[in-house]
């Protein structure tokens, strides 16, 4: 048997499979106690992304003076961010508190495999575009003034 071929042989598998294998990494999310409904949702929006490529994400809370001595606020944060989620994540390390900041860890949850955005099926004259605007015109207004 050529040696040169095995080498080259094992190096191909060992290539393959490190393309099939899937990289999980742990993605970070840093809060405050007094985060705006708007960077909330934003955050929150990205923690549930992470979750769908398949990363766990370690979620903090940073305490600020005396803020430390609210815990429950944080708390309340991390079981909303828990909540939006729902079903796609499950919590792997339940909040605690180290010093000045509060740590969760969210891991995608098996069982319920992420809903991806699957694209229309084509029409048959070929056009997506001409069947939507199609629909579009054949849909009845519902939009009525009463008392006009």
């Amino acid at each position: 048997m050529d040696y040169g071929k095995f080498k080259f042989d094992e190096a191909q598998k060992a290539k393959e499979s490190r393309r099939k294998s899937q990289g999980t990494g742990i993605k970070e999310m840093k809060y405050r106690p007094k985060i705006g409904p708007g960077d909330f949702d934003t955050k929150t929006r990205l923690v549930a992304k992470f979750l769908n490529e398949g990363h766990k994400v370690k979620i903090t809370i940073m305490f600020r003076g005396r803020e430390v001595f609210h815990p429950e606020l944080g708390r309340k944060i991390l079981d909303r961010v828990a909540e939006t989620i729902g079903e796609g994540a499950k919590v792997e390390a339940q909040p605690k508190l180290d010093g000045r900041n509060m740590t969760m860890v969210l891991a995608p949850d098996k069982r319920h495999p992420p809903a991806r955005a699957e694209a229309p099926a084509p029409s048959p004259n070929g056009s997506n575009a001409e069947a939507a605007t199609a629909e579009a015109h054949e849909a009845p207004a519902t939009n009525t003034i009463e008392g006009a």
